[in-house]
């Protein structure tokens, strides 16, 4: 294994005068990667004590780069006059004697992705996507990356964190700079072209579906597909069919919203906090009529739209209503992460609304699983427990780490361990729904609403708060995100669309073994979201039993690196244990 050098980076105070000085500190073996060789730079502002305006960049002349930078651009843009005039503004230059224009370009991809990540960068200019294919080096760009990062967090830690802080960040899961596989790059390219073909025909109405299971990259595909589609519509490339278009982001899912518009808002897609350009269905539905139509809508969580009304939603279908309002609609939909009665699809149509996409092309499906870190034979095993409710033995795993809690304390204390351990990031204890919840109100004699087996107990998430006074800012982040949340138990409706590097989960009372297969008890479940009956074809109809097996689905599909498992059903638990001793 080759062993890379160290790269160069060097920092000064950004202004006209700066390579004067600089390069009188540079050594003179060290000066051809800053001035000769390509490089990447990135200036930064305080825009006060906690928080920092960035612009990330790459040139194969950082010199001339930079003087048009002062000279040109601040009579251009107001952001370089503020950068320029600015007297706590620094500029940091990196080389490295591998570096080529790809690799660049790779490296200063990947710095936004990161930076758009930090808490403390409000703002980042310069938001180009510049994905490179295989190159003589491409090898290299992780290695090189983590070795620049090192250097850029000892010079700053509050702009540049520790590394697994930022890979552990929901932002950074779902950025648009990260680097698509090929089945999601060829997804993208398709999209386009059929959005192109949209907009050239002005056809209405047209929908896109791409359909995938949990941990195919979904959520990736559509942050990178609506970013490219407004850096497009703004000009930033080429592209005269599509020059202009109006584009909106929807996800019905608090803590899905959260994060794209914390990532809008950052690149500067939204100014103002009324924009209903990344918001849930019903707002947009509510603020556009149908015959003002815009031109690209991307559904993001589409199984999550509602098919029924409500209080806050007066129509039938938010998918049917969103189509009356767009030119393009394009929808990831996964029917397995269905999980209430008012998003439940009949099964025939979905087949209708699968098949008509697919007649005129517009069908997508998404198969690798991007999420999980596992060999196939425990990807096999996690499918047929949810899919089949079959218990087969536990396949032996390197990579990944499945295994059945005796107890639910040993569990709860295992997450514990695992969420202390920088190395494993973010870990959390999740459950099926099924103990009382009851928003914002509280339960008589005790503090909070807990999930309780036998003498532990631990409150259902959303409930406990943070010490404000060691100054945590939590208000915008994901509910695992946040640091006290270590002490609760999450459900599907917190933790639905995002991962975790450890998931364990209690398997409620509603899940339970009998014959030789899983069967699901809506008695013992407190989710009347899936539990109450569903008006289809004019007739009340039970739709618990998918429900409840796509609450499993989604619980037990968030883990990367493990899964940790307890399940109260004394039959489910007895077969889980024989399972992981393999003797099913």
């Amino acid at each position: 294994m080759k062993t890379l050098s160290s790269p160069v980076v060097y920092e000064f105070d950004y202004s006209k005068h700066a390579f004067d000085e600089i390069t009188k500190e540079i050594p003179n073996n060290k000066m051809k990667y800053i001035l000769n060789y390509p490089t990447v730079y990135l200036i930064n502002d305080k825009i006060n004590k906690e928080n920092f305006s960035v612009y990330v960049g790459e040139t194969t002349d950082v010199r001339r780069r930079t003087i048009e930078h002062i000279h040109r651009d601040v009579q251009q843009n107001n952001s370089w006059e503020k950068f320029a005039s600015s007297e706590t503004s620094k500029m940091l230059v990196i080389g490295h004697d591998h570096f080529n224009k790809s690799l660049t370009l790779d490296i200063e991809n990947k710095l936004m992705q990161y930076m758009s990540s930090v808490n403390a960068v409000n703002y980042i200019f310069n938001r180009r996507l510049n994905q490179q294919n295989e190159y003589y080096t491409s090898d290299e760009v992780d290695d090189i990356f983590s070795k620049i990062w090192q250097k850029l967090h000892l010079k700053n830690k509050k702009l540049f964190p520790a590394e697994n802080i930022i890979r552990d960040s929901a932002i950074f899961k779902a950025s648009p700079f990260n680097k698509l596989k090929e089945e999601q790059l060829d997804a993208k390219n398709k999209i386009i072209m059929k959005v192109e073909e949209a907009m050239n025909r002005q056809e209405t109405g047209q929908l896109i579906l791409v359909e995938g299971e949990a941990g195919t990259g979904k959520t990736v595909l559509m942050s990178n597909l609506f970013y490219e589609l407004e850096q497009i519509s703004n000009g930033e490339e080429e592209n005269i069919l599509l020059n202009q278009i109006s584009c909106h982001l929807l996800v019905n899912h608090e803590e899905q919203l959260k994060v794209y518009k914390q990532i809008a808002k950052k690149l500067g897609l939204i100014e103002k906090e009324d924009s209903d350009i990344v918001s849930k269905p019903t707002r947009f539905i509510n603020n556009h009529e149908p015959k003002e139509k815009v031109d690209v809508v991307v559904v993001d969580e589409a199984h999550l739209l509602w098919t029924q009304g409500k209080q806050s939603y007066q129509g039938k279908n938010q998918l049917e209503d969103i189509l009356e309002r767009a030119r393009v609609v394009v929808a990831i939909f996964d029917k397995n992460q269905i999980l209430s009665r008012e998003q439940f699809w009949e099964e025939k149509q979905l087949l209708e609304m699968a098949h008509q996409a697919n007649l005129e092309g517009n069908y997508i499906e998404l198969q690798n699983q991007l999420r999980i870190n596992a060999n196939q034979h425990t990807i096999n095993w996690i499918r047929e427990l949810i899919d089949k409710q079959k218990v087969k033995n536990i396949p032996n795993d390197d990579n990944y780490d499945l295994k059945v809690f005796n107890t639910v304390e040993e569990m709860y204390e295992a997450i514990k361990d695992k969420a202390k351990n920088e190395d494993y990031g973010i870990s959390r204890i999740l459950a099926t729904f099924d103990w009382e919840y009851k928003d914002k109100t509280k339960p008589e004699n005790e503090d909070y609403w807990r999930v309780k087996v036998e003498d532990w107990s631990l409150p259902w998430n959303l409930q406990v708060k943070t010490d404000k006074r060691r100054g945590i800012r939590h208000k915008n982040l994901s509910w695992a995100e946040q640091a006290q949340t270590i002490n609760e138990v999450g459900s599907t409706f917190t933790i639905q669309g995002f991962d975790l590097n450890y998931a364990a989960v209690i398997i409620g009372p509603s899940v339970k073994y009998r014959d030789g297969h899983l069967m699901f008890d809506k008695s013992a479940s407190k989710n009347k979201k899936a539990t109450q009956r569903r008006k289809l074809n004019n007739e009340m109809q039970d739709v618990s039993k998918s429900l409840l097996n796509n609450e499993l689905n989604v619980l037990l599909t968030r883990g990367v690196n493990g899964l940790y498992i307890y399940a109260v059903d004394p039959e489910l638990q007895k077969v889980l244990l024989k399972a992981q001793k393999g003797e099913i």
